[in-house]
């Protein structure tokens, strides 16, 4: 940390030494003020790497100086430090653009890792200071207005350690916002654990988020981390969060209030770094108003909401969407990527695609197993409205009818379905695929791929 400069403002002489003393020991320079308008001339004649204010000072507060670093110097991380407690000052900062907050009395290992965090976010900058929308337009492509808006939030956010909730219908892109976010951050090299909070027994939930002690419950045969704890140094990426049932959200509030868990049957609270995003396809506002949401934890998890836009919404960009989707489907079956031919664009500029970006993925990878000649037609596509021919020849008798208790879920039903149908074929074929794609109607690229698929291309 050999030059970095920081800079401490605080009318508190014994918390200024505490600070600047705890800097120093860290390999920076110091430079202190004990009010805003020293403050803002020290700004304007030098250049730092972070920025520590208090809130309260003689002559404002320090949200404006907060206001006055994003106007003069965008790329300076301020944090606040904020009376014990006061999680209202600390949101209020963290919305005006203020990197992250410590509550007093400062917990100096908390400080530590704020500061890390900070600089290393402008090493970062400094290095790739024009970088960063780029990196989204990689993962996020789009030309459309709201992606463009979307890949700007981003860029901005990512500079952040501000709670962020991800708004959006299912299958839009909320979990790849997230991981961009945390991606373009300074919390890179750390983990980034995503977690569907609908998919966990709430009798485990506890468990799951907090981890738990040897003994702690009947099953507990050894100590077991949480994903708090797997998180740590990094981002935690609660999707669905709407899903917590409401005893859960308050031990969520609680800990994401201390930046503390403590196992199930533990003695101890153990302090965790983490950032946390999260994300639902429902109103979380209505949740609230229903009562099905805590308001506290909707204010604490919603610092900075970012909407993500429904696939209808974007025009032109389905093409493009497709093009990379296609891509990544071919390289994953080892195959040349078909294209797409002027009618099946069109039909997939005119469908509404209720399940977004998901849907999209689903019928390409779909059209790509029937598509003939490397070509997807309308046919292939097989939207409400199209022919589905091809399909159809695949059932060769009716199905027995799904069982819960033998299937997990419908897609390994049709799995199922569709491994007893080709393995049929290949028998009659004497294991020829080439006879057998003709037995069923569908090319020989497609069967190469469904064996694949279904784990029966053994040669």
């Amino acid at each position: 940390m050999t030059n970095k400069r920081a800079l401490i403002i605080d009318d508190e002489p014994d918390i200024l030494e505490l600070l600047e003393i705890t800097l120093i020991r860290m390999g920076l320079n110091t430079d202190t003020a004990a009010n805003i308008a020293s403050a803002k001339q020290k700004l304007n004649d030098n250049d730092y790497d972070i920025c520590l204010t208090d809130m309260k000072l003689p002559d404002g507060n320090g949200l404006e100086l907060v206001d006055f670093i994003q106007q003069q110097c965008p790329t300076l991380p301020v944090a606040m430090i904020s009376a014990h407690g006061n999680m209202d000052i600390a949101i209020q900062a963290l919305k005006a653009g203020a990197f992250d907050f410590v509550s007093k009395p400062v917990d100096l290992s908390q400080l530590r890792q704020l500061v890390s965090n900070a600089l290393h976010l402008s090493s970062a900058e400094h290095k790739q200071k024009d970088s960063a929308t780029q990196i989204a337009s990689d993962e996020i492509i789009g030309r459309a207005p709201s992606i463009v808006k979307l890949r700007q939030q981003i860029s901005k956010l990512c500079r952040s350690q501000a709670p962020v909730f991800i708004s959006g219908e299912s299958g839009s892109g909320k979990e790849l916002v997230a991981r961009a976010i945390h991606y373009q951050g300074p919390r890179a090299k750390g983990a980034f654990i995503p977690v569907n909070c609908g998919a966990i027994p709430s009798e485990l939930l506890e468990s799951e988020f907090f981890g738990h002690v040897k003994g702690s419950f009947s099953g507990a045969h050894q100590n077991k981390k949480g994903l708090f704890q797997a998180a740590d140094g990094g981002t935690l990426f609660l999707d669905e969060v709407a899903d917590l049932p409401l005893e859960m959200q308050v031990k969520l509030l609680r800990a994401l209030q201390e930046k503390k868990v403590r196992p199930v049957g533990g003695q101890e609270e153990i302090a965790v770094n983490i950032r946390v995003l999260s994300a639902t396809h429902k109103n979380l506002q209505t949740e609230v108003d229903t009562g099905r949401f805590r308001n506290d934890l909707y204010y604490r998890i919603n610092v900075i909401e970012v909407a993500v836009p429904p696939l209808r919404d974007r025009g032109d960009d389905i093409v493009l969407l497709a093009e990379r989707l296609l891509e990544k489907i071919a390289a994953e079956m080892q195959l040349p990527a078909p294209k797409i031919d002027a009618k099946a664009l069109k039909a997939l500029q005119d469908f509404a695609f209720p399940g977004n970006v998901r849907e999209l993925e689903n019928t390409l990878e779909r059209a790509f197993t029937l598509c003939e000649y490397d070509v997807i037609n309308e046919t292939d596509l097989q939207l409400p409205g199209t022919t589905t021919s091809k399909a159809t020849a695949l059932s060769t008798e009716k199905p027995a009818l799904y069982d819960a208790r033998r299937h997990a879920s419908l897609d390994e039903y049709l799995e199922d379905i569709e491994r007893t149908i080709l393995l049929d074929a290949l028998e009659q074929s004497r294991w020829n695929r080439t006879e057998a794609a003709k037995k069923l109607g569908i090319s020989f690229r497609s069967i190469r791929y469904r064996l694949k698929k279904l784990g029966l291309d053994h040669d």
